[in-house]
């Protein structure tokens, strides 16, 4: 199966969240409730759910997308590069309408399959349900609920469930199977767990964007390990 895939017509891609508001004390009482409630388990074994909040980026009803990046694999004069575009800002709504756009224009030029690691338990329905809260149309690449996994199988390709071959219960992040690859890892600034401290504290979302384009990168070249292909450097991804 996977020697089948024609790389080139893929749009590997990756998402940065981060909770809604900066603190939990920031939240409405209600909003609180509702995270409480959310969080019952932990805070009933002693994790104060203020603690918990930093956790909150990773559930589409409580956090916000602040950058999309997408990238794929272009030929250079015999050799492959990677070519990466970046949809990001404080406007949820604009950013997502943006990246649906591109999207179509992608589709045009061949791009009409979506790859990302852990996509199909986060980054897929992360935006769709994202895209929903903020009144927007899903395109027909993403309107997927109450599809059967056969059904999307061809257009969204998942490397974490590539890994599992068929094993439910097996996660790997892709710092592991980057490391396990020996591809060079994008974590050479921040890692996931930073992202909402240099987006509500630092205030440096040029820093994200790099970090989540270098995400971009790394999906593609697990992939092209999966397929037995050479990796692209970091010297050969090119933004636009």
């Amino acid at each position: 199966m996977l020697h089948n895939l024609n790389i080139e017509e893929i749009l590997f891609l990756d998402i940065e969240t981060v909770p809604l508001a900066p603190e939990y004390a920031e939240l409405t009482e209600k909003w609180q409730q509702l995270w409480e409630h959310k969080m019952q388990f932990q805070i009933n074994n002693g994790e104060p759910a203020e603690d918990l909040y930093e956790r909150a980026g990773i559930y589409a009803e409580f956090g916000k997308i602040i950058c999309i990046s997408v990238g794929y694999v272009i030929q250079k004069q015999g050799e492959p590069y990677f070519r990466a575009k970046s949809f990001f800002g404080d406007d949820e709504k604009k950013l997502i309408q943006d990246f649906f756009n591109a999207l179509e224009g992608f589709a045009r030029k061949g791009k009409r399959r979506l790859c990302a690691h852990n996509g199909q338990e986060f980054d897929f329905p992360y935006i769709s349900r994202r895209a929903l809260v903020n009144n927007l149309t899903l395109p027909k690449m993403l309107d997927i609920a109450g599809a059967k996994p056969w059904e999307v199988k061809d257009i969204l390709i998942d490397t974490l469930q590539l890994w599992k071959f068929g094993d439910y219960k097996h996660y790997t992040s892709l710092s592991l199977l980057c490391e396990l690859f020996n591809i060079p890892t994008p974590k050479d600034d921040i890692d996931g767990s930073q992202v909402a401290k240099v987006y509500w504290e630092e205030n440096d979302i040029d820093r994200i964007i790099r970090y989540c384009e270098k995400d971009t990168l790394a999906v593609a070249n697990l992939l092209l390990k999966y397929k037995g292909d050479k990796i692209i450097p970091f010297d050969r991804l090119e933004v636009v």
